[in-house]
């Protein structure tokens, strides 16, 4: 024992609070104070912070108190701790502080909680961050003493591990943004975009002030919906690099997360065109007719093709580039407003002719409903409009280069939502307040006569644009895209601000699809992709996915029509928006305790309600192109969960599936038994799954989507441990999935055979999803053993007392494969090692993987000797139900002289019967016979054995089956 002092009770029993909100889980009470610091131990708190617990909530560090003291080491919890970057803090080091082992009054390396333990980080000697586990916990002080409490080697103070990660990080020069920078900035960059200078007008012409607000304020609930949703997804734990991918397919798991990424990140590379289109459009329009190139559409092409390639170097350039053109994009961008709102108020005569009159009260109430022309409607603006609110996704796309992530997403997308939607409002309603629809722009188009054929708002304002309604008009809401120049204080400004609004918008786009695309690939959802996925430089920019991006961009230039374009991402976007809400809200109704966003203002109703609008909206501006953009995620989805990645992420899919099953396993076990209703549910005595896979193979073809079958495996209690048996259960579970048989693997320690099967047979399953039927392999070496193992092999199969049925299996080549595959993993070794087998082995691999394939034509003879309540037939129909069984028909046998067979004793009846079965059924498939039984008392094992073996002896592969005497079949609907 040591001679440490031990600390005094209070030191002993600290306190648990009961949390009062849900701020305040697992908190910690503060206690007495610990003894006074032995001489020689560190401290960096101050006398005053000695041996007191510091409430703190380590699951939501934005909630614990900073400098928390534990015994005279500091534990520093900040709100920076929450960061994706993974900073580290100030600890006590539990592990390898000599004072710590002294402080509980024995030798421990236990650890207190540490924010640390919860979350991966990538500091440099990470390890000495881990809690020991229990192992060490139990075993560690009997192999070592520890006399200066060094278990994991010599100790680093906290300022030395904080120096090492500042090194680290240093050396990786890693640019990350905060929350303005990184995501307000390029949010609004992004939603402003080419529709606010280029196409809002057109729009409050089209749908007047009043349908022009709804529409903006349809896509802001739709986006301000999303936005509480993202925020709430990035909040509840850290996000990484892949923005809405990230989120869904770590919310809903990979399944809806690669249909969705993919479809994403191509929105955002279509997006790059949209944008480049609305400049390059700006660019051909200043043009004079006589300096176009070619023509109108051709130039646009070419302007658009150069824009792209010149955004493509700025952004492979670097973030940090990117960045600052960002910065100076938005000072030009917000100048440009401003001049458009300066000069609304300054209206001149020389203007009027082109309809801009200044602000007018006639003007206003004439464009306060919709004049839609041109074959427009409401939904079909809203369309155009749309990809406008798809810039709020532009913070969270590059998640992975934000400083904290957590805190950025929500205060930037939010805010950024705000102040856009004012803005759009306020120019909207500024538009139609002071220009009218149409205008001649000639300013001899002045009225000279009466007003009785001029009813238009310009009429009272002095001008007769009615000829416009012939058409042919290039000025007014309708007909002029660049009209906000026309009202702006200085013209060239505005020009400059769609430059900057397209531009920005554009290189948004241009660096989120290939970080959303180079995420996917990373987790190789979909084959051939992942050469995507390599990085390049210290911010590890996907140079490959920005190539990739710059084509399919191109692609979509050569459209050189924006309303074309505009509308073939509404509905990805609306997709994306659509899933993003679903996840919050299945997320919710899991009621994972995994889901804790600290992000409180949402509510899941909410989040369905948004995700139903942003279907229902796809489908009102374009059926078709829903149904196709649906039909395009359904087929991802079904693509990726028939390949089924190997991937755990966590999802609330799974949360809600376990709910699913304990409320039906619940349901079903308050309801009774039935007999159209039984199913075999076997427990298949296989040892390893791998060491009979005939055995195998056979009951999961007749319990596939049927009934239960669960592996069970008898270990001895002296030939493993416990830890290394439940790492054996994770490892043939896996391979039991892996080779797609549905059935679970259930090891138990035991003396024997007879009472592994016992254990098993009582406790495996959960209320009525548990055996009825026990499963195993015939003895074949029965000669060989000792006769306790027969008699311990009989009595396993007497398993009637717990009102079980028994099946046996008999190959004449035998079962277990386990002493030839070694360490390979069955079946894939199969044909590798035929070469090297013997005579015997190599027929016994040919046996054990004949009821792996299809079954060729022939019988299934079932031999029902005696009624055992119908299980010896309902297993043979039950096999031909199955795809492998199907052309294979179930020929029935019965005795015909009941009298003359109850007649026959002992062996001979055995005799007997093996002659017939060898007469009628040796070309079958498969034999299914009733299992002779033997009163107790009166037949030894070894002639109950002698039986059994003479039965089934030089015959195919035959089952032996006996029910528990209970029906199994009924005549009866």
């Amino acid at each position: 024992m040591s001679d440490q002092p031990s600390s005094p009770p209070s030191a002993q029993k600290p306190a648990l609070r009961s949390p009062g909100s849900s701020q305040s889980r697992f908190q910690v009470d503060p206690v007495a104070d610990a003894p006074k610091t032995p001489p020689g131990s560190r401290s960096s708190a101050g006398e005053e912070s000695k041996g007191r617990f510091r409430a703190v909530n380590f699951l939501n560090p934005s909630d614990a108190a900073p400098d928390a003291g534990v015994n005279g080491d500091t534990v520093r919890s900040e709100a920076s701790l929450h960061s994706s970057t993974g900073g580290l803090s100030h600890f006590s080091d539990t592990h390898s502080s000599t004072y710590y082992l002294r402080t509980f009054g024995h030798n421990t390396i236990d650890a207190v909680p540490n924010i640390d333990f919860y979350r991966h980080t990538a500091a440099p000697l990470g390890e000495k961050l881990l809690r020991p586990s229990l192992s060490e916990l139990h075993d560690e002080l009997d192999k070592e003493s520890f006399e200066e409490g060094y278990p994991y080697g010599e100790e680093l103070t906290a300022a030395e591990i904080i120096t090492a990660k500042e090194v680290s990080d240093s050396k990786a020069g890693s640019v990350k943004f905060g929350w303005v920078k990184g995501v307000l900035i390029r949010c609004m960059l992004n939603i402003w975009g080419v529709m606010l200078f280029i196409r809002m007008s057109w729009i409050v012409g089209q749908a007047g002030i009043a349908l022009s607000c709804a529409i903006v304020l349809m896509a802001i609930v739709v986006t301000s919906i999303t936005g509480l949703s993202t925020s709430a997804i990035a909040t509840n734990g850290f996000v990484r690099g892949g923005g809405a991918y990230y989120l869904i397919s770590r919310s809903l798991g990979p399944e809806f997360g690669g249909s969705i990424g993919l479809i994403f990140a191509f929105a955002n590379a279509v997006a790059v065109a949209m944008y480049v289109v609305g400049f390059a459009e700006t660019v051909v329009e200043l043009l004079d007719v006589n300096a176009l190139m070619t023509d109108e559409i051709n130039d646009i092409r070419i302007v658009g093709t150069l824009t792209v390639i010149l955004l493509l170097g700025i952004s492979v350039a670097g973030m940090e580039w990117e960045a600052k053109a960002q910065i100076v994009l938005l000072v030009i961008l917000v100048a440009a407003i401003c001049n458009y709102f300066i000069g609304s108020f300054i209206p001149l005569k020389s203007k009027e002719s082109q309809g801009f009159f200044g602000y007018n009260a006639a003007i206003m109430m004439e464009n306060m409903g919709p004049d839609f022309r041109d074959d427009e409607t409401f939904f079909s603006v809203f369309a155009i409009f749309f990809p406008a609110a798809t810039g709020i996704l532009a913070g969270a796309n590059i998640s992975g280069d934000l400083e904290d992530p957590q805190s950025a997403i929500p205060k930037g997308t939010l805010l950024a939502i705000l102040i856009t939607g004012v803005v759009y409002i306020a120019v909207a309603i500024s538009n139609g307040s002071c220009i009218v629809r149409d205008a001649t722009g000639d300013d001899n188009d002045t009225i000279v006569s009466s007003l009785e054929n001029c009813t238009d708002a310009a009429c009272t304002l002095g001008y007769d644009f009615s000829i416009c309604k012939e058409g042919g008009c290039k000025y007014g809401l309708l007909n002029d895209f660049q009209v906000m120049s026309l009202v702006s204080g200085f013209g060239p400004l505005i020009t400059a601000g769609i430059f900057s609004a397209t531009l920005s918008s554009a290189l948004a786009s241009l660096v989120s699809a290939p970080k959303v695309f180079q995420a996917l690939c990373k987790d190789k959802l979909y084959p051939g992709m992942h050469v995507f996925a390599k990085g390049y430089g210290k911010n590890k920019e996907p140079l490959r996915a920005y190539v990739l991006t710059f084509i399919i961009g191109l692609a979509f230039i050569l459209i050189a029509e924006l309303n074309i374009i505009a509308p073939i991402i509404s509905n990805f976007f609306l997709a994306s928006y659509a899933l993003i809400n679903f996840s919050v809200f299945h997320a919710s109704l899991a009621n994972s305790p995994g889901w804790r966003p600290s992000f409180k203002y949402y509510n899941k109703w909410v989040s369905l309600a948004g995700a139903v609008l942003c279907c229902v909206v796809m489908f009102v501006i374009n059926w078709w192109a829903a149904l196709l953009t649906n039909g395009i995620v359904l087929a991802l989805y079904i693509y990726v969960s028939y390949k089924k990645p190997d991937v755990n992420w966590g999802s609330s899919t799974q949360a809600l599936m376990y709910n699913q099953a304990l409320t039906h396993s619940l349901h079903l076990t308050g309801v009774e038994d039935h007999i159209k209703n039984f199913r075999p549910q076997c427990l298949v005595m296989s040892g390893y799954p791998n060491s009979r896979p005939a055995l195998l193979y056979l009951v999961h073809a007749f319990t596939k989507d049927v009934g239960l079958m669960v592996c069970g495996h008898n270990k001895c209690a002296f030939s493993i441990s416990p830890s290394d048996m439940m790492n054996e259960q994770a490892r043939y579970q896996r391979w039991l999935l892996k080779t797609r048989i549905k059935a679970f693997y259930t090891p138990v320690f035991a003396d024997d055979l007879r009472q592994g099967a016992q254990y098993l047979l009582q406790t495996t399953g959960l209320g009525r999803l548990k055996p009825n039927t026990l499963v195993f392999g015939f003895k074949n070496n029965w000669r060989d053993g000792e006769m306790k193992d027969v008699e311990t092999y009989i009595n396993t199969i007497d398993a009637f007392d717990l009102q079980f049925g028994v099946v046996l299996l008999r190959l004449k080549e035998g079962l277990d494969v386990s002493h030839i595959q070694g360490g390979v993993s069955w079946p894939k070794w199969a044909n590798g090692l035929s070469l090297f087998l013997s005579p015997a082995d190599e027929k016994l691999l040919t046996a054990s993987q004949q009821f792996q394939k299809k079954q060729s034509k022939g019988t299934i003879d079932v031999w029902w000797l005696f009624d055992d309540g119908g299980l010896t037939l309902l297993i043979p129909y039950l096999l031909t139900n199955k795809k492998k069984w199907r052309d294979c028909k179930i020929r029935v046998f019965i005795g015909g002289k009941i009298n003359r067979i109850d007649h026959d004793r002992r062996s001979n009846r055995q005799i007997r019967l093996n002659e017939l079965l060898k007469e009628h059924s040796s070309t079958a498939n498969l034999i299914v016979i009733t299992m002779p039984l033997a009163r107790k008392g009166t037949v030894s094992s070894a002639l109950y054995m002698t039986w059994l073996d003479t039965l089934t002896k030089d015959l195919p592969p035959i089952l032996l089956v006996r029910g528990n005497h209970q029906s199994v079949l009924t005549f009866y609907s």
